[in-house]
């Protein structure tokens, strides 16, 4: 069957509230998108239906006190405490970073893609990764790369719901995301790690504080080799020793040098399907962005391209060119406002 024929399929029966025929179909239709390499799509459908389940099989008894009436409330807590539940079509080629950096990810995703091999030998499978760096040099475009070349679905923790000032909530919160991974193999993201270890702002004791990175560190040993956590921090000093021994691997992504600038140019550039409006050297457009974050450089040469494209809607330019003064002008405005100049 094609792709037309199981959405009608699927329209019918669930119109028809056929409920056996709707699931089959379904399946039937996930693995189809599998085998024809629409594996984002294919687990999103997947990751619907088993949401779609767990919710029936808790409300088909529901009433208040019963266990799935409880077991519903706590799905519903968890939900509010995921920011963002994805997956990505990154792939290591969309990352520019140094070649340390890449060979440590690269051997990082082989495990992953090696499980059954090193399970035969009963060899671990690193897990739990600590990406850190300043800010904008590419840690959460990492773990969208790691997911999208895995093809695992990634949750996004939602850092403010999860960080509580009543005492033992945080770690209370902690657990039900680790669960849910654990349950679903998927990714846990956790940005600004560092947080974590500042329960001593909400004017608790240091015994809070330990109680937090005690329940990180057993959720962690206990963490199925097939889920993973990657946690990013600008500011890895901040963590507890204890933690960072815990992590499998840990990765700097720092601020691009001269080389590492010219890739992101290039990448940005789309294979020359823009070029700057006159010959201005790329030594030229290096030495302007250097000091930058990844981020902050992309974000302005894509609204050097934006600007430029109106300006020249109305002719018929082949290939569109850069207004390369715009750039170099967002460039002094973002170091301006970021401090670096």
């Amino acid at each position: 069957m094609g792709q037309q024929d199981y959405i009608k399929d699927i329209a019918r029966f669930g119109l028809e509230n056929d409920q056996e025929k709707l699931m089959s179909t379904l399946t039937e239709f996930i693995e189809h998108n599998k085998s024809s390499k629409r594996i984002n799509f294919a687990l999103q459908l997947q990751s619907l239906v088993k949401d779609s389940l767990r919710k029936q099989q808790s409300s088909s008894l529901q009433r208040v006190g019963s266990p799935s009436h409880y077991q519903s409330l706590q799905e519903r807590e968890t939900d509010e405490l995921i920011l963002e539940k994805l997956t990505s079509d990154y792939s290591i080629d969309n990352l520019v970073c140094t070649e340390s950096a890449r060979e440590k990810l690269k051997s990082f995703l082989e495990e992953h893609r090696n499980i059954d091999l090193l399970s035969k030998y009963e060899l671990p499978i690193s897990n739990k990764l600590l990406l850190y760096g300043p800010s904008g040099c590419g840690k959460t475009l990492a773990s969208y790369v790691i997911a999208g070349e895995l093809k695992k679905i990634m949750i996004v923790v939602n850092l403010g719901a999860i960080v509580s000032s009543k005492l033992g909530e945080t770690s209370k919160n902690l657990s039900k995301i680790f669960r849910k991974a654990s349950q679903e193999d998927c990714i846990i993201f956790i940005d600004e790690f560092d947080s974590l270890g500042k329960v001593r702002d909400y004017n608790q004791d240091h015994g809070e504080m330990k109680r937090v990175v005690n329940t990180i560190l057993q959720l962690f040993d206990y963490l199925p080799q097939t889920s993973m956590v990657i946690c990013a921090t600008n500011q890895k000093e901040m963590l507890d020793d204890a933690l960072l021994r815990r992590f499998d691997l840990a990765i700097s992504l720092e601020l691009p040098d001269l080389h590492q600038i010219q890739k992101l140019i290039q990448l940005v550039l789309k294979g020359g399907q823009f070029s700057f409006d006159n010959k201005v050297s790329m030594k030229k457009l290096i030495e302007n962005a250097e000091g930058l974050s990844y981020y902050s450089i992309q974000k302005t040469l894509i609204n050097a391209i934006k600007r430029s494209l109106f300006e020249l809607k109305d002719t018929k330019e082949l290939k569109p060119k850069i207004d390369t003064r715009v750039w170099f002008n967002l460039l002094a405005q973002e170091k301006v406002a970021l401090g670096t100049k």
